[in-house]
Formats: structure tokens, C-alpha cells, sequence
């Protein structure tokens, strides 16, 4: 297919006005997607790369002559009604023209079913529904989402108000539309995948994929082969397995059937074994890690899966039939276990049965492979093992390969050559690879950033008077900023150090606290307190951790946030993982860029991630104040995007200036 083939690189943009880096977003993505290829768009919050990327996938999709399908893969829910709505301004635009786009909106089943039963894998909403009627009402939802794309919450509340599967009925849809809107597990996490795209009909050969906050999905890829087990995960694996059997055996007889019980019994004796006998293993780790006076370690995989192995092949009630075989039949029937999960505990998804099978199916997998560690250590005197996937490319680069081109955006993808390497992106002489930073036309003056030049969150130089100089400028800050003003941290313990017991915090200012573990629920109150403040001229210092949710994994339109302010650089700490880590980059990708990759990107990309979130459109106005001074030092300058104009900030009496002199400038985000 030729640029020629292709139409207007405008015909399917969702508004009649196009900005300049609009523009040379889509025709990048179209000429990178004409070779089944890769654009990487690097380009800041309130640009509209949503609408660039759609037009240019969309312009791709309707000029070839192949079925292709269009996933576009978002970590955050709120960017979903964005798709969503910029896909109906497109067909508004088309009008009588041509067909419509046939979209379908997906999140997770738990968001979308109220109850699913662990044991038969069923959800109850279709309980109180004739079975004669389910499958005239699914066909006309399925027609109506189709025919006027919908946001997944108008599909749950349409679906429940008549008793219908919200989830079936989207995913019975998506065999007929155009474009899946869903999140990254979809593609990158194996299991979901190998589950969801086959039975909706999706194959990823003849898929582009948009890749949205692409920044996201190294650690994405990363935490998504992150397994753990204590000691008595082996105990619980084996009640489970009780369980599970107790269960068959009920309910065949009472069907009056005969049930093969063999291999599970063999699991249950199995597992009995490991409880006995892995608290040894633990143990031994245990002693060793407090001789090294150090708070974790690497272990072997290989031992570890040896160790089992011999466990399990102890008692020789049979000959084993390769290497790890009984281990491999442990894993069988582990994932075979169905109970109940009885757990306060609303983000506890897994059994211990499954818990246990993927951490050894993981270990196997990559045995040979320096790609994956085992990290011992204690959590509240509880001993663990939990495995860490140092090369998201593993999993990444042939999924990427095996789709029909891919566009990756996001505010952060700095440098570009880092994400292309971490996610193994295919480039050769037929598949094209652009890499493309587009600039804000209206972010530096309506953005500016003031790096303080006396602070730091540098463990060396912490301390009161330090502490001091934090206060003193968000005290400034808030003294001069007439709405309401984010303070992100790079800890929890950061933030409770800096906030202390509040009474330094200026008078009439409400002060809401991110927790760890906080709950999708209450941060929404948090954010519409926001609005609900605005509305009664209140202010609200709204306090969060770098790469925290409210740091990243929220959307603030209508400005309502002033200013930002952050705290310190999330370097990670020394630890096991982290040298193993910084080690394997080192190998891979050299001696340069190891820790640049490792340590010192990821943190700055945190700070500019969270420096994103009170800008969302052209009008937008916001004040950014960065508390810490390694901002514009070595190395950490090198990994600040070139078009990003910082400013310093000698004292907090600067910061007071020039957050006046800001705020007279633009009292309202709408005054030009």
C-alpha cells in the first residue's frame, strides 16, 4: 500500500481545526502504519493526541483492502470516554459520507458484572432474565452499540436495567466492530490474551495498536509477571485443593455420578509434602539474609525449582517422566482448583492455588533466562519469594512484531530510544520506526517551571533546615495561587514528614490526603471535592506521591488545578532488584546508559508526568514548582526533555515573585 492509497490524512479527524503538531502527528502515524511500522509520538498534555492517532489509524484502516481491527490500549479509565467521544465527533463529521466507525468500549469483568461465582466461573446478571429473551436483547444492545458507539458505563447501566450481561454482550460485539477500546492487559499480560482476543475474534496479525500513556507499559509488562509466595502459601494451596475435592465429591453424588478424583488427591499429598518441608528452605534463607545485614537478596531460580522438585519426588510414588515433571503436574492441577475466595481484601483476585501455579509456571519459563529474578525478603517478619521481570521486551518486542504497526504516545516518552529499546520495538528496511517529539505551542508561557535551587530530597542533605525550605515554598505557593494546588512527593513518608501536623499549612486551606492502596472510589470524592470547592471559593491543597493515582492515573479538566508542586526525585533505593536490574541493563543495553534506563529516567519522567496533569487544553494555565535542585544537575539534567524551559528559584521569596507576577499575567485560564 502506497501514501497515495491512503485518504485525506484529515478525513478522519474528530474537530474542524487542526494544530500544527495535529497535523504532523497523522501524517507521521499514517506513513509509519502504511508500513506496518511504529510511530512513537512524544508530545505533551493538551496537544490532542488522542484525535492525531485515531485519524491517522482509522485513514490506514479504511484504505487497505484487509480486515484490520484497531485496539486502543489505555491503563485509565477516564481516557476511555475520551476514545469514546472523539470516535462520535468523527462520525458526526462524516455525516451521510460513508459508514460510520463501529466501536466498543471493554473494561474488566469485575467493573462490568456484579457477581461472578469462582467455583462455575458465571456472573449472576442474567438470573432474573427469561432465557427465551436473552438472545433478542443482547442482539438488539449489540446492534445499538454498534450503530452509536457507547461508553462502557451507559452499556452497565443500559444492560442492568434489563437484566443483561454487560460483559457477554460487549464482548459478543467486538467480533463485529472496528475499534476495541481496553486496556494493556488485553495484549501484553499471556493469559488475558490467550482467553479474550481469540473468542472476540481479534487477531493481532491484522491489529494496529494505539498505545496510550506508552510510558506506562514497561513497568506494566514488568508488574504483570510479578509472582510471590510465603511459606504458607503451600498450607493454603492445600486447603483450597481439600476444598475442591470436598465439593466434586458432593456434587457428584448428588447427580449419582462417579468422579476421578486421582491426580487432585495427588496434588493434596503433593502439597502436604512442600507445607511440611519449604519452611526449612524459608528458613535457611532467612538466616542467610540477616548475615548479610542487607534487607533483601537475589536467590537462584533454578535451586528453588529444584528444591521442589525433590520434595515432590521424595516419596517415589512414581518415576519421573522429565525434568520439573512433577512439578509441571502439580501446576495442572492447581489451576484445575475452584473455590470460593472469601476476602475483605477488594484488589485479592487470585487463590493461593493460582498464586502458587503462576510463580512456579513463571520460574520455568524463564529458568535460563537472565530476564527474571527471584528477590527473598520480609514483609512484617513474613519471609517471601517474588519474582521480578527485569526486560519488559521479552514479552513486549514479539507482540509488537506480530501486530500490523503500532502507534505509542505519551507526554513522557523521553527519550524515545529508551522505550524502543525496553519494549524491543521491530525496525528494519520494510517496517518503519519513527520516533517523534511534537512541542506545545502555548506550554511555556502558560506553564511555567521553577526548579528550587535550596532543596533536595538527597538522603545525605535531609534534615530541618532543608524540611523548612519545603514549607517556605509551598507556603508561598499557596499564599499567591488563587485556586486550589496539587503537592505530589516522591514517598509516603516524604509527604507525612513535609505535612507533619498541618498548622504551618496557611489558614482556610483544606488539606486532602492520598493514602497507599486508596480505593478508585475515593479518589473520585477526592476530585470532585475539587469542583465542589471551586463552586463555594474554597481551596484545597491536595497532597499525593509521585506515580502515585492522583499523580498519574488522573485527568483534572476545567483547570481546576493552579499549580503543582513536587516534591523530590522517586530514585529507588538500593536493593536486589534494583542492582539486578541497573546489572542487567548494563549487559544489555551498556555501561552508559545503564543507570540512565534503570534509575535516573523513570524518576525524572515521574516528576514530568505528574507536571502534566493540571494542563489539559490550549487554554489551560498552570504554575509548576519543582523542590529539588538534582532537577538541573548531573545526570538528572540530561534526562529533562530539551523543549521543557525551566527556571530557578534561588529562595522561596523568588517563588513568591514569580508566582504573583504569574497568576496577575493569567488570573483565569480563559484570559488569552
Amino acid at each position: 500500500m502506497t501514501a497515495e492509497a491512503a485518504d485525506s490524512s484529515l478525513r478522519y479527524f474528530a474537530h474542524s481545526e487542526v494544530r500544527e503538531s495535529q497535523s504532523d502527528m497523522i501524517e507521521d502515524g499514517i506513513e509509519a502504519l502504511l508500513s506496518e511500522g511504529f510511530l512513537m509520538a512524544s508530545a505533551p498534555t493538551g496537544i490532542g493526541k488522542t484525535a492525531a492517532a485515531l485519524a491517522s489509524a482509522i485513514s490506514v484502516q479504511r484504505s487497505s483492502s484487509d480486515e484490520i481491527s484497531i485496539l486502543f490500549l489505555t491503563g485509565r479509565q477516564s481516557q476511555h470516554r475520551i476514545v469514546v467521544d472523539t470516535v462520535h465527533d468523527i462520525n458526526q463529521r462524516l455525516g451521510q459520507s460513508e459508514p460510520s466507525i463501529r466501536l466498543v468500549d471493554l473494561i474488566g469483568r469485575e467493573g462490568m458484572c456484579r457477581n461472578v461465582d469462582r467455583i462455575s466461573g458465571k456472573c449472576d446478571c442474567e438470573d432474573e432474565l427469561d432465557s427465551s429473551m436473552r438472545e433478542e436483547l443482547r442482539a438488539d444492545v449489540q446492534s445499538s452499540i454498534l450503530r452509536t458507539v457507547t461508553h462502557v458505563d451507559d452499556l452497565i447501566r443500559n444492560c442492568r436495567r434489563i437484566h443483561l450481561c454487560p460483559w457477554a454482550t460487549a464482548r459478543d460485539a467486538v467480533k463485529n466492530c472496528k475499534i476495541l477500546v481496553c486496556d494493556y492487559n488485553h495484549v501484553f499480560i499471556d493469559s488475558v490474551r490467550e482467553a479474550s482476543l481469540p473468542s472476540m475474534g481479534i487477531d493481532l496479525e491484522n491489529t494496529i495498536l494505539i498505545v496510550d500513556e506508552a510510558h506506562n507499559l514497561p513497568d506494566r509488562v514488568r508488574n504483570g509477571m510479578e509472582r510471590r509466595i510465603i511459606s504458607n502459601t503451600f498450607r493454603d494451596a492445600r486447603f483450597e485443593v481439600q476444598e475442591h475435592l470436598e465439593t466434586a465429591i458432593e456434587l457428584a453424588a448428588g447427580r449419582g455420578e462417579e468422579v476421578e478424583l486421582d491426580e487432585m488427591e495427588w496434588a493434596e499429598r503433593s502439597l502436604k509434602r512442600l507445607q511440611s518441608q519449604m519452611p526449612t528452605w524459608f528458613s535457611a534463607r532467612e538466616k542467610e539474609l540477616s548475615r548479610s545485614d542487607e534487607e533483601d537478596m537475589q536467590v537462584e531460580t533454578t535451586d528453588l525449582l529444584e528444591e521442589m522438585e525433590e520434595i515432590l519426588n521424595e516419596t517415589l510414588e512414581e518415576i519421573p517422566a522429565g525434568r520439573f515433571s512433577s512439578l509441571h503436574r502439580l501446576v495442572a492441577q492447581l489451576y484445575a482448583v475452584r473455590v470460593d475466595l472469601d476476602n475483605e481484601d477488594e484488589d485479592e483476585k487470585e487463590t493461593s492455588s493460582e498464586r502458587l501455579a503462576s510463580f512456579i509456571s513463571t520460574c520455568g519459563q524463564y529458568e535460563d533466562s537472565s530476564a527474571l529474578v527471584l528477590v527473598f525478603d520480609k514483609l512484617l517478619d513474613e519471609p517471601r519469594v517474588r519474582s521480578f521481570l527485569l526486560d519488559p521486551g521479552v514479552v513486549s518486542g514479539p507482540l509488537f512484531t506480530a501486530c500490523r504497526g503500532s502507534i505509542l504516545m505519551s507526554g513522557t516518552l523521553f527519550p524515545t530510544e529508551m522505550y524502543r529499546d525496553l519494549l524491543r520495538l521491530p525496525s528494519n528496511a520494510e517496517r518503519q520506526l519513527l520516533a517523534k517529539q511534537y512541542d506545545s505551542p502555548f506550554l511555556s508561557e502558560r506553564r511555567p517551571v521553577l526548579i528550587a535551587q535550596n532543596t533536595t530530597s538527597r538522603y545525605t542533605e535531609r534534615g530541618e533546615s532543608n524540611t523548612n525550605n519545603i514549607r517556605d515554598h509551598i507556603i508561598e505557593v499557596l499564599r499567591n495561587t488563587p485556586g486550589h494546588v496539587a503537592l505530589f512527593t516522591q514517598s509516603y513518608a516524604m509527604l507525612d514528614m513535609v505535612l507533619d501536623d498541618y498548622r504551618w499549612i496557611p489558614w482556610g486551606i483544606q488539606v486532602e490526603k492520598e493514602t497507599a492502596r486508596m480505593s478508585k472510589r475515593l479518589v473520585g470524592e477526592m476530585i470532585e471535592n475539587l469542583y465542589q470547592n471551586r463552586r463555594t471559593n474554597d481551596r484545597v491543597l491536595l497532597c499525593g506521591v509521585l506515580s502515585g493515582k492522583l499523580a498519574e492515573g488522573v485527568d483534572y479538566p476545567d483547570n481546576i488545578l493552579d499549580a503543582v508542586i513536587c516534591v523530590g526525585l522517586p530514585v529507588p533505593p538500593p536493593s536486589a532488584r534494583q542492582k539486578a536490574l541497573t546489572d542487567y541493563c548494563k549487559d544489555k543495553f551498556g555501561v552508559n546508559v545503564a543507570r540512565r534506563y534503570s534509575s535516573h529516567q523513570p524518576a525524572v519522567n515521574s516528576v514530568l508526568q505528574a507536571i502534566g496533569r493540571p494542563i489539559r487544553k490550549a487554554n489551560d494555565r498552570a504554575l509548576v514548582v519543582i523542590l529539588e535542585k538534582r532537577m538541573r544537575e548531573r545526570p538528572y539534567r540530561f534526562c529533562v526533555p530539551t523543549n521543557l524551559l525551566l527556571m530557578k528559584s534561588q529562595d522561596a521569596k523568588r517563588t513568591a515573585r514569580i508566582a504573583k507576577r504569574f497568576f496577575e499575567r493569567f488570573p483565569d485560564p480563559a484570559i488569552e
